[in-house]
């Protein structure tokens, strides 16, 4: 992900933000200082491989670096091919990769290829390309993309030089996500940027999406935390506040009824046991230790702050009660009626007869 500003005021009035804050020279990219280092050391040596595989989870920023990549030996756009593998899958697919690839560039030194989502190749696809990899032309470079590293066969990745790609941090999400705003004439109030880091999910493009859909909604130049809600579906601070203070007073009802209201609000149950998550994080950290409990106002904002702290003087919400929100997300994934696994959560922690025991 870019940290370089500037770019803002010269995209195109609907440019999507992903886009226009892409990456576009190694001394932007955000978050994988590790591989930056290794592949610009390679150029500098000219020790360059003739097959790469990036591995990592969506939108932070495997493709960005494979263009930049691509850019740095030289390769010219003529001589750059880029192939998503999810629509060109097939086994003719490769073999027209494979006529292609011993023609000299055009006017480069090296053709580059980059195979994006290339776990989905048949495997008809990839013995072909086993075949390629195994002896390619001096001027082939090919850089493999995947989200899912396990489903490459083994004798893919060990021709290929791996890199793995980390999840940005949420913080690196969130200051992402302020300084983007700020480049376009905006500011994104801090617990807003926690929110849209949170629901990104360690993808540098899910948050500038979120941010994108924000920076439409609002009014006006600030960006709240309530614009953040309404666009994602999130729900309100004040909806994850009431069933945490249901679970500490152990009052299902009320617990149960917020659920329920999150239910008829058409709200998304896993960002809703996510935020739970988050707060009851919060709260615990705020307990024992102490120091942490300053920086939830930046976080969730002045009144969630005060409110997270008071809970967390509240012996009804433990250890016990994330664990087992965090079993009910994970339930959820697998569940017909998605707020089932929270409902029982809820339940079995705050029941009449789960006082008692």
């Amino acid at each position: 992900m870019s940290g370089k500003a500037g770019q803002g005021s010269t995209a195109a009035p609907h440019a999507a933000l992903y886009r226009t804050y892409r990456p576009h020279a190694f001394d932007e990219v955000r978050g994988q200082e590790h591989i930056v280092k290794v592949l610009e050391s390679a150029i500098e040596k000219g020790a360059i491989g003739h097959a790469y595989l990036f591995a990592g989870s969506r939108g932070i920023g495997k493709t960005s670096i494979a263009r930049i990549f691509a850019a740095a030996i030289g390769c010219q756009d003529a001589d750059l091919h880029e192939i998503d593998a999810a629509s060109n899958r097939g086994i003719d697919d490769i073999r027209e990769l494979r006529e292609g690839v011993h023609a000299l560039p055009f006017a480069s030194p090296y053709k580059v290829y980059i195979i994006d989502e290339v776990h989905m190749l048949t495997k008809e696809a990839f013995n072909a390309l086993l075949k390629t990899l195994e002896e390619p032309p001096a001027h082939a470079v090919f850089i493999l993309a995947t989200t899912e590293l396990h489903k490459v066969p083994d004798t893919i990745r060990s021709r290929c030089e791996v890199y793995l790609f980390r999840q940005p941090s949420r913080q690196l999400l969130a200051e992402t996500a302020i300084a983007v705003a700020k480049e376009e004439g905006r500011t994104l109030e801090p617990e807003a940027a926690e929110l849209v880091a949170l629901l990104a999910e360690g993808s540098f493009r899910d948050a500038l999406g979120i941010l994108q859909k924000s920076l439409t909604y609002a009014e006006g130049k600030t960006v709240s935390r309530a614009d953040v809600e309404t666009v994602s579906g999130a729900p309100a601070s004040e909806l994850v506040l009431a069933i945490l203070t249901g679970l500490a007073a152990r009052d299902l009802d009320a617990a149960l009824g917020s659920v329920r209201e999150a239910s008829e609000g058409n709200m998304d149950a896993r960002v809703l046991a996510k935020l739970l998550m988050h707060s009851l994080r919060a709260v615990l950290l705020a307990r024992y230790v102490p120091r942490s409990a300053a920086s939830l106002d930046d976080e969730f904002g002045a009144e969630t702050g005060t409110a997270l702290r008071a809970l967390a003087k509240e012996p009804g919400i433990t250890s016990d009660t994330l664990r087992a929100i965090l079993e009910a997300y994970e339930g959820m994934a697998y569940a017909a009626l998605p707020f089932i696994p929270l409902e029982l959560a809820l339940i079995d922690l705050a029941a009449p007869e789960a006082a008692a025991a």
